[in-house]
């Protein structure tokens, strides 16, 4: 009877820990190796757009809508989708937007070798390299996911884990309205933060119809909109 509750009390544990350690691999604001950025301390009144997988041929009317108003954004972009579809990260680059690495074909990255981490990393650093994009290339996440491996090899590497401090469809929904996604980041939004969209696939149809509607009232309220390399430079 001891035995099998000595086991219960071990399984029970190692459950638990798994799970501690499963939310701690999703947490925003801190990893255990290496610099973390999810949002810059700053009175100035900036704030980055950034933009999560991709590209895709959706990204033209993101794009179109970033040309028009005039705003410089920062695209996470997967080494598969660059590949696949290479006219439309040219566009990107093109237009002076910067570009982050967000893994090969978009794996959680948590139990995973460094060896499989490196090898995403790298495939996906020379994809963007070869769109003739020549500024930093910062990480984010998959998923949003990292525990011991990915920060480490970051580490290792001296690069940047770039997270986010606003996340409007996750709080609301991907399908929640466009007025309602809009209000939540210009009503949330504080100098230094990091407002992560998806709008780059046929699904996210409210994003792409939100964010003119984020532009304008965000710069009502006096932001300045800049790419997380320039906002964590004005952070010093």
């Amino acid at each position: 009877m001891r035995k099998v509750l000595s086991l219960a009390l071990c399984f029970g544990l190692c459950g638990f820990l798994a799970m501690l350690a499963f939310d701690y691999s999703k947490a925003r604001d801190q990893q255990l190796f290496g610099e973390l950025v999810h949002r810059v301390e700053t009175d100035q009144p900036l704030i980055a757009l950034t933009f999560d997988d991709g590209p895709t041929p959706r990204a033209v009317s993101i794009l179109a809508t970033l040309l028009e108003m005039d705003v410089t954004a920062t695209f996470f972009l997967t080494g598969r989708e660059i590949t696949a579809n290479p006219e439309d990260a040219a566009m990107i680059v093109a237009q002076g937007h910067e570009i982050g690495n967000h893994s090969w074909d978009h794996p959680r990255m948590v139990l995973i070798w460094p060896s499989a981490v490196r090898d995403q990393l790298s495939r996906t650093d020379q994809a963007i390299r070869a769109t003739g994009y020549d500024g930093p290339i910062h990480v984010r996440p998959p998923f949003g996911r990292k525990f011991i491996v990915l920060p480490r090899v970051l580490s290792q590497q001296d690069r940047t884990t770039i997270m986010w401090s606003i996340e409007p469809e996750t709080t609301l929904g991907f399908d929640a309205a466009p007025e309602a996604l809009a209000q939540h980041v210009i009503e949330t939004a504080q100098p230094g933060d990091i407002v992560l969209l998806h709008g780059m696939y046929s699904t996210n149809d409210s994003t792409r119809a939100a964010l003119p509607l984020i532009i304008n009232g965000l710069r009502a309220r006096g932001f300045s909109f800049v790419t997380v390399s320039d906002l964590i430079a004005a952070g010093g």
